[in-house]
């Protein structure tokens, strides 16, 4: 099983090409449609795949947690994804996925792996939203197989949220708001809980902002505001102020839309703050690479505020320069 992903360092060259490589797995038949559901997770959040250890049982944990394992000394929680997302409860899982994204590793219990498949992101689609509905919000994107089948990315940001409870009023708490009125982020992620959280910050903040669910509607956004700007003589910088922006995303990355926005003379002067839970040293390179101003993990309100007042005031130090 070690095999499988042996060469998952070598795979960060694909970052920066709108392709990714996904793991499938299934969680076991479905109660509710006699079905097993394949779905998928980026291989870039994947530290390894195994046999499930002996998990400790931990108090005061979400049901879905099953507990703890020790992995090289440290502490891992684990997740049973079937209990998590209602599918498969009746199944053996011993097969354990251990994650690594935005500084946390966990652990999700499935029944079973099966291959990696590499796919550009154009082929993930928005899911439609009767599909929203049933997984509560689960899905982030899907595509189809040769053979017809469908793969549904799993939001593992939501997952995060909803089991670690890490995400509460503590993380706002003083925040100040901005000095100055009328500043409008654009921002672009397709987890529901990662733009609920931007929202909250921005709303400390007293910004104003226009909420995309990936790149290429971030893009189509932003196209649409410079028609605007050209017809009133203004430059699109005076409409939006600081691009926000996910890597993983269906349709177009973080990397295509930086490298749109940034090879675009309409939008100059116009910082792109990448915001990511794909921390890696690799990944934040190849944001600047891009064009990236300035790299933020996700779900850190505190430097997520701080990075946007200090491009905001660079902004403005700059305009006063001109």
């Amino acid at each position: 099983m070690s095999d499988l992903l042996k060469n998952i360092d070598a795979r960060t060259r694909l970052a920066g090409t709108n392709k990714l490589e996904i793991l499938l797995f299934s969680l076991g038949e479905d109660s509710r449609t006699g079905r097993r559901e394949t779905f998928g997770i980026n291989v870039f959040k994947v530290r390894e795949v195994m046999r499930t250890p002996q998990i400790t049982a931990a108090p005061e944990m979400p049901s879905s947690v099953e507990g703890m394992v020790s992995l090289r000394g440290a502490l891992v929680p684990v997740v049973d994804l079937a209990k998590y997302t209602g599918i498969g409860t009746g199944t053996s899982r011993d097969i354990m996925i251990v994650t690594e994204y935005n500084g946390h590793t966990q652990g999700f219990l499935v029944e079973a792996v099966d291959t990696i498949l590499r796919l550009d992101w154009s082929q993930m689609r928005v899911p439609p939203d009767m599909l929203v509905a049933k997984m509560g919000g689960l899905v982030t994107a899907v595509t189809e197989l040769p053979n017809n089948e469908l793969v549904m990315m799993l939001d593992v940001e939501k997952v995060l949220s909803e089991t670690s409870g890490y995400d509460d009023e503590l993380m706002f708490k003083g925040i100040q708001p901005l000095e100055e009125p009328d500043v409008t982020v654009l921002y672009a992620d397709d987890s529901s809980v990662a733009r609920n959280q931007i929202e909250r910050t921005l709303n400390v903040l007293g910004a104003r902002g226009v909420a995309c669910v990936n790149g290429r509607v971030a893009w189509d956004e932003l196209t649409k505001i410079a028609h605007v700007a050209d017809s009133q003589g203004r430059k699109v910088k005076e409409f939006v102020r600081v691009i926000l922006t996910d890597i993983e995303m269906p349709e177009m990355d973080g990397y295509i839309l930086t490298k749109k926005v940034k090879s675009d003379p309409r939008f100059e002067g116009i910082p792109v703050l990448m915001h990511s839970s794909l921390s890696g040293m690799s990944n934040q390179q190849l944001g600047l690479s891009v064009g990236v101003d300035e790299y933020v993990p996700k779900f850190e309100p505190q430097r997520l505020s701080a990075t946007l007042r200090r491009l905001l005031s660079k902004h403005d130090e700059d305009a006063a320069a001109a």
